[in-house]
């Protein structure tokens, strides 16, 4: 954040997408997620940045996606958006998050309680 701060900045929207010990469409306790990564990821994420930066009344973009081993509790994924003013900022912020989940080339791989895992995003 300290590098999207300014004289002009009103408004800092985060979010962080942190590893839950659930998901609904699977049975079972989520113990970890493993995140792998398409070698275009980088890229990919820096576009979607760059895009997101480029709206109205947007002052400044910082997004990271982790891969490897996450246990529950481990931060996965954080925005932060620099606005004027806090709408921008809270809309810009969404927007950047659902594009990262859909445009990402990031899979997971729950690892469930029993030592049984399922793969997500495939």
């Amino acid at each position: 954040m300290e590098h999207l701060a300014g004289p002009t900045v009103g408004a800092v929207a985060t979010f962080l997408g942190v590893v839950r010990d659930h998901d609904p469409s699977v049975e079972g306790e989520v113990v970890a997620l493993e995140y792998s990564a398409h070698p275009d990821a980088p890229a990919v994420l820096d576009r979607i940045a760059r895009a997101a930066a480029h709206r109205d009344g947007v002052l400044g973009v910082a997004v990271s996606h982790r891969i490897g081993h996450l246990a529950v509790g481990e931060p996965a994924l954080v925005a932060v958006v620099t606005s004027s003013h806090r709408a921008e900022a809270f809309d810009a912020c969404r927007d950047l998050v659902e594009t990262v989940k859909a445009e990402l080339p990031v899979w997971k791989r729950e690892v469930l309680a029993d030592g049984s895992h399922v793969w997500v995003g495939l």
